[in-house]
């Protein structure tokens, strides 16, 4: 079959399989995806001749089918990496560009895109890092981390961690920022909240705003990031139990930090858990239970002015 005898699909499906192998063009050819779409004799390593390439791509005087190809193929994962570097621009300077590299095309490996957008393309990233990361402390990795001159410095034996929850954040916040929001939708003022009965109050429920999502980190990453942002050069942090609130207001994503009591009320709330319900889970953690019943009406009113809630579904 000669390549006017082929029709634009075949060719098509045949081009994306190959030039988007992980393990380069040559791997590609011999692919079932490629074969499914043009079958050839074989792979450029089990005996397929140029000869036969050049059926579905001309070589030219000065470049062979085969680097034709790889031309293709090295842009279409040199365009990933630079996807995935605007993704975690913190992750990029806290580990350098090339170990970022080595570790995003490690994933591109393990994990070809399927979406066909873009934003979802990291979407497994952190899972990956906390499956592969070292469980034992690899001390030439990680002073390679300390001493690049583009990342921290004074990191600490658990650094692995870091970088998985540094990977969390970032891709929380790119994915809150171009999700679901509430900017044309009116939200849960703090008086109306004041203005329901405590008989009532214990028994309502609170509607979250699509955008809330509450965080759980080894280490205080969200210092980390702040710090980055302000053209900071932070290190590694010491491992610090860290909780957040992010959500979106006026298109802007915002980090709040919460307490632990803070994160297991609100994680009972959104669980669907009535107002005394989560309250009075949360209270079984706490040791100074006056503290903690002094602080709910101003953590409510702090939360209904973040935008947290849209509304108060009470019976």
């Amino acid at each position: 079959m000669t390549a006017n005898l082929r029709n634009l699909e075949q060719l098509q499906r045949w081009l994306q399989a190959v030039i988007t192998h992980p393990a380069g063009v040559g791997a590609g050819v011999l692919s079932a995806e490629a074969q499914a779409a043009i079958g050839l004799a074989g792979g450029l390593a089990g005996g397929l001749t140029s000869k036969e390439l050049e059926t579905v791509v001309l070589s030219t005087d000065a470049v062979s089918s085969e680097e034709r190809l790889a031309v293709y193929g090295n842009a279409y994962f040199a365009r990933l990496l630079e996807c995935m570097q605007d993704f975690f621009p913190v992750l990029v300077f806290a580990l350098g560009e090339d170990a970022f590299n080595q570790l995003a095309l490690g994933y591109l490996s393990a994990h070809p895109p399927t979406s066909y957008t873009l934003g979802r393309l990291a979407d497994g990233f952190a899972d990956f890092l906390e499956e592969t990361r070292p469980r034992e402390p690899n001390a030439k990795t990680a002073a390679n981390v300390q001493t690049n001159p583009n990342s921290a410095s004074g990191s600490s034996l658990r650094w692995p961690e870091f970088l998985v929850d540094l990977a969390r954040l970032e891709w929380a916040i790119d994915q809150i920022f171009d999700g679901p929001g509430v900017e044309n939708e009116p939200a849960l003022l703090p008086e109306e909240m004041q203005n329901i009965s405590p008989e009532h109050w214990i028994d309502a429920r609170l509607l979250a705003a699509p955008c809330l999502r509450l965080l759980e980190f080894r280490f205080p990453v969200n210092d980390y990031y702040t710090a980055y942002r302000k053209d900071e050069s932070p290190p590694i942090p010491s491992p610090r139990d860290t909780y957040l609130a992010l959500t979106r207001r006026d298109y802007v994503v915002r980090r709040i930090e919460l307490s632990r009591p803070q994160f297991d009320l609100l994680t009972r709330l959104l669980s669907g858990a009535t107002v005394g319900e989560a309250i009075s889970l949360a209270a079984e953690s706490v040791d100074d239970l006056e503290s903690f019943g002094g602080a709910l009406r101003n953590w409510f009113s702090v939360w209904a002015a973040e935008g947290f809630f849209q509304r108060i579904e009470s019976r």
